[in-house]
């Protein structure tokens, strides 16, 4: 339980942000489809005015999603792509970023192909399970550090709290994606770091029908969040009010969601762990995993995300791909049905060849989003496609 809430996570999750609609009782929050609201007085209303600026659906969503993360102020997005870049937004041209050198491939396009071109900013990667490597990129310039953990798709874990006491005393902004973890598996904020952001198409959403980002702001910090408030508002990437209903309603099942797909990944990670076609299996979970004590202490489980290097290379991991029968081979992860993907032919092929390789994409690798279904029948599936 947080310091800042006297309620549970999971009470939280089902009641943060959400009242009884006061003219019908209803207890589920209303879908606010209205672009504009009607005023009592030029400029004198009951908090709405024009749904790009706010909405009563998105506000509930963004208060859950704030209270979640223990939080100050959340904001929705209409993809975690957007909050990424809205946050990148705080930055003026030639600011400098530090991140992470293992990251979903659209953030690194939408580092390298876009702002630093239209913002002019300059980002380095480094690996970050060495806080050293953090030290030594630091310049003059640097002003956000960039983390995700556990890493997309190599599962690297990250210490927050090393990454946000140099952050700290370096002033630097601190900023994790947390969306393979979730607020239920981690808090980041806890840790000191200063934004928390998701594809909230994943855990938050959980059932593969929606897209969608959020942003936390940890501190209580009335300038950091009004500039990031004038940034959704100017540029509008918000979560749309359907979105935002499916979400409030997939963040009441969270917490046994994710238990769940913690359980369910732990044993299949285990029981491949020594299989004779797969030469690694890799799962913050495991004991063989470089950072496992540390994802002990600073994770609540261990996710639903598991990696593997199939033994035989590119036609071997294709053909297991093809031939999962409950595993769909589709791109994302999170959802309560399980996935398969090919990191080098999927979600990161737009890297380059070298670049992949050197952080340990090989042609061998498949990233497994554990769902909810039967744990034997899941490992049965695998079984069967790596005959």
């Amino acid at each position: 339980m947080s310091k800042k809430n006297k309620d549970g996570f999971e009470t939280r999750a089902i009641h943060a942000g959400q009242k009884a609609d006061p003219t019908t009782g209803a207890v589920m929050m209303p879908i606010y489809t209205s672009s504009t609201f009607e005023q009592e007085s030029p400029g004198v209303h009951k908090g709405f005015d024009y749904s790009r600026s706010a909405n009563p659906t998105r506000k509930a969503f963004e208060e859950c999603i704030a209270s979640l993360e223990n939080g100050e102020a959340g904001f929705g997005f209409s993809s975690g792509v957007a909050a990424i870049s809205a946050c990148v937004e705080l930055l003026t041209p030639g600011d400098h970023v530090i991140a992470m050198n293992d990251l979903y491939g659209g953030t690194v396009r939408l580092f390298n192909e876009i702002k630093t071109l239209s913002q002019g900013i300059e980002v380095t990667y480094v690996d970050m399970t060495d806080i050293k490597n953090v030290e030594a990129a630091k310049t003059d310039k640097t002003k956000m550090i960039f983390v995700e953990t556990p890493t997309n798709p190599l599962l690297k874990v990250v210490d927050l709290s090393a990454i946000a006491d140099f952050a700290k005393t370096a002033n630097i902004l601190s900023v994790c994606d947390n969306t393979f973890a979730s607020p239920y598996v981690q808090q980041p904020l806890e840790h000191g770091i200063d934004i928390v952001l998701h594809s909230a198409t994943k855990y938050l959403g959980g059932h593969s029908d929606l897209i969608a980002g959020a942003l936390v702001i940890g501190k209580k910090d009335e300038e950091l969040i009004a500039r990031m408030a004038n940034i959704v508002n100017s540029l509008g990437p918000i979560t749309g009010a359907f979105d935002s209903y499916l979400i409030l309603r997939s963040l009441k099942t969270l917490a046994v969601r994710m238990d769940r797909h913690s359980s369910n990944a732990l044993a299949i990670a285990k029981h491949f762990e020594n299989h004779k076609e797969i030469a690694e299996v890799i799962y913050p979970g495991l004991e063989s995993h470089p950072q496992h004590a540390l994802a002990a202490q600073q994770m609540n489980g261990f996710g639903g995300i598991i990696s593997m290097n199939i033994s035989a290379g590119l036609e071997k991991s294709k053909s297991f791909l093809e031939k999962t029968k409950i595993f769909a081979l589709a791109e994302s992860l999170g959802g309560v049905e399980s996935l398969i993907e090919h990191p080098a032919l999927m979600t990161h092929a737009s890297l380059p060849k070298d670049r992949r390789e050197a952080i340990g994409i090989n042609d061998g690798l498949v990233r497994l989003s554990v769902g909810l279904e039967s744990l034997d029948d899941l490992i049965e599936d695998i079984e069967q496609a790596l005959a």
